[in-house]
């Protein structure tokens, strides 16, 4: 694979960089934050039809809940959830897969921080 790019840099700041702003197919994540977090951190990376894909734990429902709104706000919508359980066990994980299907905002990312402090809701 050679169009992979690892970018080292704060997600509040490198989704403000027109260099990297809705500029990937796919963002991806597992064990960040909370989904509406993790919304503003990884969508503004992603272009429109792109996905965000986030590996959750077991008790998503609420997460999913409490994240409609800023995901709907930042241009994406949830397109599926897959329930799987690790190999050779019995705990529980969610992949959790985000359409974008509009612009982020130009206010999104807010300035570090500000998303896990504050979270759109």
């Amino acid at each position: 694979m050679t169009q992979i790019q690892a970018i080292h840099s704060r997600a509040e700041e490198a989704g403000k960089n027109k260099r990297y702003r809705e500029n990937f197919d796919i963002a991806t994540s597992r064990a960040v934050a909370n989904l509406s977090t993790l919304a503003e951190y990884l969508l503004p990376f992603v272009k429109q039809e792109g996905r965000v894909i986030a590996m959750k734990g077991p008790a998503i429902k609420e997460e999913l809940e409490q994240s409609q709104k800023a995901i709907k706000v930042l241009g994406g919508k949830i397109k599926t959830i897959d329930t799987f359980c690790l190999p050779k066990s019995d705990i529980e994980r969610n992949i959790v897969i985000i359409q974008k299907e509009q612009q982020t905002p130009a206010k999104y990312p807010r300035k570090p921080g500000t998303p896990a402090k504050e979270p759109i809701k």
